[in-house]
């Protein structure tokens, strides 16, 4: 071969190796950027901030002590302690909205068209998310590892917040957290939740696991069935397996809240019958507001009230039939008329694929309408947090 035929074919490698390496920061770009498409598709706001009160809507609600029980934000790979121009939560605006603890939800599967009536598990959407957001290999085929990589960054977050985000997991850390914030304004606690049993991948042991990442709150079942128990939009639609009553009884051993919501009615009515502490719903609506399967009826409403616990009532659309906070105001006062005041709490689902009327610096528009309502302040302060509270004080460890 000629000197020139060498050089020639030289820069023709060359050249290739420019392409691939061209075309795989391309593809590395738009894979950054799937998670930030995403959720600016689906976790939007009606109404842009900033949201309209009354001056003695906005005096009660800078008293209160505000729990919501329900966020999916650490799924879309966000900084949580930065301001954020999209999604619904960040510790910025939470501060803003006087928010006192936040129960952060891991979410480790979704699978691909979602319905009310039937979901199966043999599709992932997380997947894609997980490779787009550069989430480590491991995470890529265990839900357990997506599980434990989302805790492990919220204990990240918490660590570089400079206090300003506390991660807390037992009732001697929540109880230190409130004294320092009656001292120190723009602190926020967060809870760890896990949303679905099926990121335990079948093993009751990893119970243990989960516990020592800081878990304090697992949902039984997400979108689908899993082999624990049946989902309210699942196949089947079951209640406990025997495997479920398992992890129901580990559960309590660890002082974990047991999470019903998404769980099917059968599901329910198990829980409720064979639990010792209390259960909560984080995040739901009610039948008697909002007729559809995914919604608590009243007797469910009662069975979670008989164990002491709370019905976190939701945000969006479908939870309250309604795109603003009368309507979430509406199905509040459903709840406390079928369960008492004590039994009713805030759950969002912020961030969780949803359209909410208000980003989490609206939270006192739900304050003013619970005043238009007729709600005493003492009822509003159980409702807006203090309920919540209680519940996370006789569970935690």
């Amino acid at each position: 071969m000629t000197k020139l035929g060498r050089l020639m074919r030289l820069s023709a490698r060359r050249s290739k190796y420019v392409l691939i390496v061209a075309g795989l920061l391309v593809v590395g770009i738009v894979a950054a950027r799937i998670p930030a498409l995403v959720e600016s598709h689906y976790n939007r706001v009606l109404h842009a901030p900033p949201y309209d009160a009354s001056p003695e809507s906005r005096n009660l609600h800078s008293r209160l002590l505000i729990v919501d029980l329900h966020a999916d934000s650490l799924l879309w790979g966000r900084n949580l302690l930065a301001r954020s121009n999209r999604g619904h939560v960040d510790v910025p605006r939470l501060v803003d909205a006087n928010v006192a603890v936040q129960v952060f939800t891991v979410v480790t599967k979704i699978p691909r068209g979602l319905n009310l009536d039937r979901n199966g598990d043999d599709t992932d959407l997380v997947t894609a998310l997980a490779i787009g957001d550069r989430w480590p290999a491991r995470t890529w085929g265990s839900l357990k590892q997506r599980a434990l990589y989302q805790a492990s960054r919220l204990q990240e977050m918490a660590r570089d917040s400079h206090s300003s985000l506390v991660f807390v997991s037992t009732s001697a850390q929540l109880d230190q957290y409130l004294h320092d914030r009656q001292q120190h304004h723009g602190m926020v606690a967060c809870v760890l939740g896990l949303e679905g049993a099926h990121a335990l991948e079948g093993n009751i042991n990893n119970v243990d696991e989960l516990f020592e990442a800081g878990f304090r709150l697992v949902g039984l079942t997400h979108f689908f069935d899993n082999e624990f128990a049946g989902s309210s939009t699942g196949i089947h639609q079951h209640g406990l397996t025997s495997k479920g009553s398992e992890l129901v009884r580990a559960l309590e051993a660890h002082h974990i809240l047991i999470d019903l919501a998404h769980a099917s009615g059968p599901t329910i009515d198990d829980v409720t019958a064979m639990a010792t502490r209390p259960v909560v719903v984080s995040h739901t609506g009610v039948r008697g507001t909002c007729d559809n399967p995914r919604n608590l009826s009243d007797e469910q409403i009662r069975e979670v009230a008989k164990t002491g616990g709370v019905i976190g009532v939701g945000y969006w659309r479908m939870a309250v039939c309604g795109t603003d906070a009368a309507s979430i105001a509406r199905a509040i006062r459903y709840t406390v008329n079928i369960a008492g005041v004590e039994h009713v709490a805030l759950g969002s689902d912020f961030d969780g694929s949803t359209v909410t009327p208000f980003d989490a610096t609206g939270i006192v528009q739900i304050t003013d309408a619970l005043m238009k309502d007729g709600f005493t302040e003492g009822e509003i302060r159980l409702i807006m947090g203090e309920n919540s509270l209680r519940v996370l004080r006789q569970s935690l460890p």
